[in-house]
């Protein structure tokens, strides 16, 4: 392709309401364009990177026999009732765009393709010999973001594969788990990308395990918590570890202390001379089911450590059925306002303690009279601990439980690890922390959508079974850009050679000089009939701007018919080192070649 004949503009500037390296470049080198809040227009440039990424994933995808197929974006409410997901998706986490068509049906945008897929399987699937039976597709999604930003890393409109399989049983399911860990890591060491898979947590997906692959950039939306050894990775909502151990305690005997002020673990610590380690602190919260009933939670935990809100949310999700819910549409820390609605009497907060009376909550038909008492583990240990006296400007300290306090009858492990905590596999390794942007997440998703909505098959013995399921989803457009976020420099983009949108650039610094243009004409014809898929820039511009847009649009190597002509020869820029060499004319066709080669299938 000749430059003088594409839609390639350039901006000096940086775009106003682009916040990170790689959505500010992706603008700059005229790959994307915006078009409303979180939409953006693939211009030829990034329409060829997200070709090749999606060829990589295809053929990885296909050598595992999955099978490619097209499913409607468009999607019936009633299916996603089925699975009970409808209220979870436009109201709880509100990313569905749903809209209602001509004869008053609802219908939604697909921004996953669980429950069609489910149908299909329950529709077409009828005994073990169909299984283990894989579909995956390369489609766009929609997601209706609180918050658009990041260019294509959350927009509203993304291109994603994901891939469903189905299964007779736990262990054939696993295999394809396994099977999918290696070509999703297959997809992006050959896309060029240093990444870590990590645990993770399901999230509204659901099921029982799951992995996220992280590209590793410092402006990743994830922290990733890692050990040295290579053994531990996770995702910050999924990660555990053991926490510092507790210092013993300086209280010998129970007794209550007027301790004014010291609504903040600092300050009661600062008042009572004592190490967090000592503390019990109590932390309530507030969730909402689906079914509108409202829920007080109390968290009892160290006071040197802090709750995983992920993790709480995913505790009190199992609690659900106890109130005729299916799911949390909500969970927050209660503002003043929110304490009004449900709050017999003030709280006496800042100095509650794990036993407070269920008086303190007026009881109505959408709330529950009893707080969900919850203990972390870090807290269950403690020895003549302290904690809130239940009165405002007290605490009691020197506190046992089921001696002055009854102990929550709900053991967890809801605190967040940390950087420096020790590893549980290895306490000698300590847990270290690297930004990441998640581009790839597995699921073993077992018979939660195959029960729900009757996806059965007949076994061997002609029972019916509930078909075990996983899905298998990679953030196609989101790659591309975490491509440019992990390799860029102050002049531009630096694309890995696999995906980048043309191997070359041939540029001409005169096209005025009769023998630069000839020379450059006859390479341009010639690498690109060897395979080398080059570009040729032959605008009348400057040599200044060509070698600039050259760097800022990330091509890998850069051919350049100057002054080295006179000598038979051309300059070759290579973009990730810009280490700069001559090479014979005769001679480029085959380096470039070679060397595009190497940088290719040293990736596979």
């Amino acid at each position: 392709m000749r430059l003088s004949q594409m839609l390639f503009v350039t901006l000096r500037d940086d775009p106003a309401d682009a916040e990170i390296p790689s959505h500010k470049l992706l603008v700059r080198a005229g790959y994307i364009r915006r078009i409303g809040r979180g939409l953006y227009a693939y211009l030829p440039l990034m329409w060829r990177v997200l070709q090749k990424v999606s060829q990589i994933v295809r053929e990885e995808m296909n050598k595992t026999n999955a099978q490619e197929c097209l499913l409607p974006q468009l999607q019936p409410a009633e299916l996603w009732r089925e699975s009970g997901r409808w209220d979870t998706y436009t109201k709880a986490e509100g990313i569905m765009f749903s809209l209602i068509d001509r004869k008053d049906e609802q219908l939604a945008l697909g921004p996953t393709h669980e429950e069609v897929i489910t149908a299909i399987a329950r529709d077409m699937i009828r005994s073990y010999r169909q299984l283990p039976l894989h579909l995956y597709q390369i489609q766009t999604k929609f997601r209706d973001e609180i918050r658009p930003r990041f260019g294509l890393m959350r927009g509203r409109e993304f291109i994603m594969k994901d891939g469903y399989s189905f299964h007779a049983d736990e262990e054939s399911l696993k295999k394809t788990y396994q099977d999918m860990y290696t070509a999703y890591s297959n997809m992006l060491r050959r896309s060029g990308l240093a990444f870590r898979a990590v645990e993770a947590d399901s999230g509204a997906i659901g099921g029982s395990g799951s992995t996220e692959f992280m590209v590793l950039a410092e402006a990743g939306e994830d922290e990733v918590l890692y050990t040295e050894d290579g053994k531990y990775a996770a995702n910050v909502e999924k990660a555990v570890s053991l926490p510092a151990d507790a210092e013993p305690s300086q209280f010998t005997t129970f007794e209550k202390r007027e301790t004014p002020g010291t609504e903040t673990i600092e300050t009661l610590c600062q008042f009572l001379k004592c190490s967090p380690t000592q503390v019990v602190k109590n932390v309530l919260y507030q969730t909402v089911y689906d079914n509108g009933t409202t829920v007080l939670v109390l968290v009892s935990i160290r006071g040197d450590q802090e709750v995983n809100e992920v993790k709480l949310q995913n505790e009190l999700t199992k609690l659900a059925s106890q109130y005729g819910a299916k799911t949390i549409i909500n969970l927050s820390v209660p503002d003043a306002e929110a304490q009004q609605k449900w709050a017999a009497k003030s709280l006496p907060l800042g100095y509650i303690a794990p036993d407070i009376a269920d008086d303190y909550i007026q009881s109505t038909l959408d709330v529950s009279p009893k707080f969900v008492r919850l203990v972390d583990k870090t807290a269950v240990d403690l020895k003549n601990f302290v904690t809130g006296a239940n009165e405002s400007g007290y605490h009691v300290v020197g506190a046992n439980w089921s001696e002055q306090i009854k102990q929550p009858e709900l053991i967890v492990d809801i605190r967040k690890a940390r950087p420096g905590d020790r590893a549980q596999h290895n306490p000698e390794q300590t847990l270290a922390t690297a930004r990441g942007i998640e581009v790839g997440h597995i699921f073993q998703l077992g018979t939660k959508y195959s029960q729900i909505m009757g996806a059965n098959y007949t076994n061997e013995q002609g029972e019916e079974k509930p078909l075990y399921m996983g899905c298998y989803g990679v953030g196609v457009s989101r790659l591309a850009q975490a491509a440019v976020e992990q390799s860029y420099d102050k002049d531009g983009i630096i694309f890995p050679v696999a995906i980048a949108p043309y191997h070359a650039i041939v540029t001409i610094p005169n096209i005025k000089d009769a023998q630069q243009v000839q020379i450059a004409e006859k390479l341009y014809k010639e690498l690109n009939q060897a395979g080398v898929e080059t570009l040729l820039d032959d605008r009348d511009e400057r040599a200044g701007v060509k070698f600039k847009d050259a760097d800022l649009i990330g091509i890998p190597y850069r051919i350049v018919t100057g002054r080295a002509i006179a000598n038979n020869k051309v300059e070759v820029v290579e973009r990730q080192t810009r280490q700069s060499q001559e090479i014979a004319i005769e001679e480029v066709v085959t380096t470039l070649k070679q060397w595009i080669s190497e940088a290719i299938e040293v990736k596979k």
